[in-house]
């Protein structure tokens, strides 16, 4: 598959409501995924509708998704139902004059697609490593590899990132003219993902350093 190859948008993906928000690039879509440390994926299954969170890391080309193997969500989208995969990023608040035309500025991406379950032991563990980098770029090096029981107790999914869009809100208000000469403040107030101090595990055996990739966390972005 053609990872450059910018072919994500299809009569299903396409934004219809402010169509000029609209994002069909890979490099969009990819900077937002990768950003991102949670998505839902939403399926039906045995008629009912479910929207479920879960850890994510993109490979190329392939989103991949994470959980236990018991996971109804995982094993139900193993079999090939066709799911829509959703990620969102919060930017700003945007507070206009009319109640009409408040908003926010976000960044957001929707896969539509069927997943293939990652059973060789090999690649399974090349998936595992992506999804621990993606949390904390550094990391793997740091961890115990999973077993052989851990790695049958995880199931990872591959999605094609082939049919997607982006769809991106950015700056002030968009207020009617007539309103702009009203006496009420208008804006944005921007939003921004923050990470607190690292706690130390209270277990943690004296003399471990924090590593640098701990000390300094932050996430890839594209803003």
């Amino acid at each position: 598959m053609n990872e450059n190859a910018n072919t994500l948008a299809s009569e299903r993906t396409k934004v219809r409501r402010r169509a000029e928000r609209g994002r069909y690039d890979r490099a969009t879509v990819n900077a937002i995924l990768d950003e991102a440390l949670i998505c839902h994926v939403g399926f039906v299954s045995d008629s009912q509708p479910f929207v479920i969170p879960t850890i994510h890391a993109r490979d190329g080309a392939r989103l991949l998704l994470h959980g236990a193997a018991a996971s109804r969500m995982l094993g139900a989208a193993a079999q090939g139902i066709p799911l829509c995969v959703t990620v969102t990023l919060l930017d700003g608040l945007v507070l206009a004059r009319s109640a009409f035309h408040h908003s926010m500025n976000y960044r957001s991406v929707v896969i539509l697609g069927r997943a293939t379950e990652i059973n060789w032991p090999e690649e399974k563990m090349e998936a595992m490593r992506l999804l621990v980098e993606h949390v904390a770029a550094g990391r793997w090096k740091d961890s115990r590899l999973p077993t052989d029981e851990e790695l049958s107790a995880t199931r990872i999914l591959s999605i094609p990132i082939t049919e997607a869009s982006a769809k991106v809100r950015t700056g002030p208000p968009i207020d009617d003219e007539a309103d702009h000469a009203l006496n009420i403040w208008a804006g944005e107030i921007p939003v921004a993902e923050t990470f607190g101090a690292p706690v130390p595990d209270p277990l943690l055996r004296t003399g471990i350093a924090m590593p640098d990739y701990v000390r300094d966390y932050r996430r890839p972005s594209n803003r």
